[in-house]
């Protein structure tokens, strides 16, 4: 019998590789001679960086950038064994060590994420997976593009302000000095926000007062968003302000669409490509699946059931493991989740639930209770 287990991390407990080994014991408690195979998934999020450059083997390349307060801050991306291949998480340089009471739209920046691209580039990188979940930002993504080398100027011809203040005196974008590595490179972002740029629905409006904005904020900023998407039409004729995602990460899908021909991509179905997730299931028996709660979001496209997706194109079982199930999570089983199990067997505390020594134990006894159940029903699985 040959199982997948495909389960996210429960954070603050298991990491996505450790719920995924503790998964395994539970399967050779009950099978010894089964092929247990562990594929550590996440979903575009928190995560997703080591999950690919772990999983693919890949290494991390340490650099210090321009905070989003603009003090300098340490962080750190991957690069896949390829060596073209850079795996990075915006959160990393536009997120990073905010505290509430300094979270100001208006000052913070991407600039950082900017210069992270450009340290890649520059080391011969010409593929770029970025999440962009996870920011303090909604500048419009205009200090990326300052750092990685546009034009980004006022009246008078000089650089903007950093921040989202920087829109306000936003005259020009122009290109030509941009980083050489931009122009043969390929950049996919994992994006789950549908969200125009601007509007009711767009990202000052939705996303910004999570970010420090006031009301009054969140009113200038959507005007000025909405001249940034005038001038950058200018520059990019095709720009579009309404296209789905262009709101993400504070205007980040728009500048990255706009002017780097980004490819925007649901976050789970770009890390369930990278790797190889399809290829290690046509051949598999049973799909273990989980993260730390299931839920009614689960099954509105999280890891787990981006997973089941991919098993129910070869018929498989599906078996959904969490720390939690709430009643909402039987909208789970319409996408493709046949069983779900919650670990915790008795009633503890939230800290005790969250250990990290008893979240594996909890996950393996679970795992091998469920397979307990399959293997007295044997004859009608493949084993």
């Amino acid at each position: 019998m040959k199982v997948v287990a495909a389960i996210d991390s429960f954070k603050g407990s298991m990491t996505s590789s450790e719920a995924g080994q503790a998964a395994r014991e539970g399967v050779l408690r009950v099978f010894p001679s089964a092929q247990v195979v562990v594929m550590p998934v996440a979903d575009g999020g928190e995560g997703t960086v080591e999950v690919l450059t772990d999983g693919l083997c890949g290494t991390y390349r340490t650099v210090t950038v321009t905070g989003p307060l603009g003090a300098p801050v340490t962080c750190r991306y991957g690069v896949l064994p390829d060596g073209k291949t850079a795996v990075m998480d915006m959160a990393a340089a536009a997120l990073t060590l905010v505290p509430d009471e300094k979270r100001n739209p208006l000052n913070t920046t991407t600039y950082g994420v900017g210069e992270m691209m450009a340290d890649a580039l520059t080391r011969g990188c010409r593929r770029i997976l970025l999440g962009i979940g996870g920011s303090a930002t909604n500048d419009g993504g205009i200090g990326m593009l300052q750092a990685l080398g546009f034009d980004v100027v006022d009246r008078e011809g000089d650089p903007v302000p950093l921040g989202a203040k920087g829109l306000l005196k936003l005259a020009a974008i122009r290109d030509g000095r941009e980083h050489k590595g931009l122009r043969d490179c390929e950049i996919i972002v994992a994006c789950d926000v549908r969200n125009p740029l601007c509007g009711a629905e767009g990202c000052s409006a939705v996303f910004a007062p999570q970010k420090g904005a006031s009301p009054d904020m969140v009113a200038e900023m959507d005007r000025w968003m909405r001249h940034y998407a005038t001038v950058a039409k200018d520059a990019v004729p095709t720009a579009d302000p309404e296209a789905a995602g262009a709101g993400a990460a504070g205007g980040m899908g728009f500048a990255l669409s706009t002017f780097l021909k980004a490819r925007l991509q649901n976050g789970i179905d770009l890390v369930l490509k990278e790797i190889g997730l399809e290829e290690a299931l046509r051949d598999a028996d049973v799909v273990i699946t989980g993260e730390g709660r299931l839920d009614g979001q689960t099954a509105m496209g999280k890891a787990p059931v981006g997973v089941a997706r991919i098993a129910k194109r070869y018929r498989l079982p599906v078996l959904a493991f969490g720390g939690g199930v709430t009643a909402e999570a039987a909208s789970c089983h319409d996408a493709g989740i046949d069983a779900l199990f919650p670990i915790v067997r008795g009633v503890c505390t939230l800290s005790e639930a969250m250990d990290n020594q008893a979240a594996q134990q909890h996950m393996t006894a679970a795992v091998e209770e469920a397979f307990r159940l399959l293997a007295a029903f044997k004859k009608d699985i493949k084993l």
